[in-house]
């Protein structure tokens, strides 16, 4: 019997055993006390970017299916050219910390197996390329720099290794299987072991397969180094562009792209309006959840200006209303009809979130809140205003009252404060209710 005939044997051997094993259950090895403050950070910045990108094409998955002749190209080619001159991950660092986002997840490596980093397991990597540079590095480093936790995304699937193996290109197949495949199993546990040695203490790592046995290896893998990181996808709930009905009982996190896919795409690309993402950013946190919202940069390295432009309304949002999100957590009424809440810790001050459509500047509205009831010492107000003066309309009253009725709290507030020049403001209104009693 030729080699290449005993290979297929035993690989077909494995496969068959493998099957037979028990489907191995999520583990998570998380320190509760790290759980807790990843949920704190409340806010994420998701980067898909791989060499791909060049074409406009869905990161990585495009290899399944493909011809060799893609194939060939594909591998042999777009290295070639990939030159990401304009790259500068201070400015995606220092534009995530304005929008109030507490930490990235960057993609080391997705399942193309193409690596965003130094790595000597394989020649296919950022390394060979033109740009001939270390870019998770580099973005490690940029983030660390503005004093926001640092990520990476790996999968422990790799598309070009079975490519080498002489395997079909597979999600679903045994030998796409880290189980299955102890070759790709070993490979792929020497580059986590890299990456969680060659960059300082990594915080967060987001493992991303369709195979929990390969997630869980390689999870063991980043406890074993450094026992104090968070492993999320993998270990806790991540809901990939949906969000729960209601709060987990667990640490969660929820993952959004901006548009429709997750690597930029030049042409025929939705996206997300500010004022949804905000709303979204809301929603999660009063359900006790992390919000990590995907940016995709262009193949010369720019968060392209649509993308930026969501990004710089969310950080004019969050100058406003940043303080509704420092040190909150959720209440077990999460909301009232389009009004959602967080609590401070400790305290007895409450943030009620306003997701009605566009006020006019100098409206006022009246909202009941059955869930709560005044004190002595309660105060209203809105969040990045006085409440005592109307720019042009001086008479105008626009204090902030409240009164006891029978159904609750009634609130009364303005929108008082001037945000844009032609004085509309389409974003949630925040207001801080102090010295509160919750029904």
């Amino acid at each position: 019997m030729g080699k290449l005939k005993v290979a297929m044997v035993l690989v077909l051997l494995m496969c068959n055993v493998a099957e037979a094993l028990p489907q191995e259950k999520v583990l998570n090895l998380n320190r509760p006390g790290r759980e807790a403050w990843f949920s704190s950070l409340g806010f994420g910045m998701f980067i898909h970017w791989s060499m791909d990108v060049q074409l406009g094409t869905v990161i990585s998955h495009s290899m399944v299916g493909a011809s060799d002749d893609y194939l060939e190209r594909y591998i042999t080619e777009l290295p070639k050219t990939f030159n990401p001159q304009e790259f500068d991950a201070e400015s995606w660092a220092k534009a995530a910390k304005k929008a109030g986002m507490k930490y990235v997840v960057f993609t080391a490596k997705h399942h193309n197996g193409f690596c965003m980093y130094d790595t000597k397991t394989t020649d296919f990597s950022i390394m060979n390329t033109p740009y001939g540079k270390d870019v998770t590095k580099v973005v490690v480093d940029a983030f660390r720099k503005e004093g926001l936790a640092v990520g990476i995304y790996f999968s422990p699937e790799d598309f070009y290794f079975l490519h080498q193996q002489g395997n079909t290109i597979s999600r679903t197949l045994p030998t796409a299987k880290a189980a299955h495949n102890e070759p790709l199993n070993d490979y792929v546990k020497d580059q986590m072991r890299e990456l969680m040695t060659s960059y300082g203490d990594i915080d967060i790592v987001f493992l991303d397969a369709l195979d929990q046995y390969a997630k869980t290896e390689i999870a063991k893998v980043c406890w074993e180094v450094n026992p104090e990181v968070v492993v999320t996808r993998g270990a806790i709930p991540t809901p990939e562009q949906t969000t729960p009905d209601s709060p987990m009982a667990s640490c969660w996190e929820a993952c959004y792209t901006l548009g429709d896919q997750w690597q930029y795409r030049p042409t025929n690309e939705r996206y997300k309006t500010a004022e949804q993402t905000i709303e979204k950013l809301i929603e999660i946190r009063s359900k006790g959840g992390n919000f990590l919202l995907n940016f995709a940069p262009d193949a010369a390295g720019n968060l392209p200006p649509d993308q930026a432009a969501v990004l710089n309304e969310l950080s004019l949002w969050m100058f406003i209303n940043d303080e509704a999100f420092r040190n909150t957590i959720p209440l077990k009424t999460i909301r009232e009809g389009d009004i959602w809440f967080l609590k401070k810790k400790d305290q007895s001050t409450i943030y009620a979130f306003l997701t009605e459509d566009n006020w006019e500047l100098g409206d006022r509205r009246t909202y009941i809140l059955n869930s709560f009831k005044a004190t002595p010492e309660t105060k209203v107000s809105v969040l990045g205003q006085n409440s005592e003066i109307l720019e042009y309309r001086p008479k105008v009253d626009v204090s902030s009252s409240y009164k006891e009725i029978e159904d609750g709290l009634e609130i009364s507030v303005v929108r008082a404060q001037r945000i844009y020049n032609d004085r509309k403001w389409p974003n949630p209104i925040v207001v801080k209710l102090e010295n509160i009693a919750i029904r």
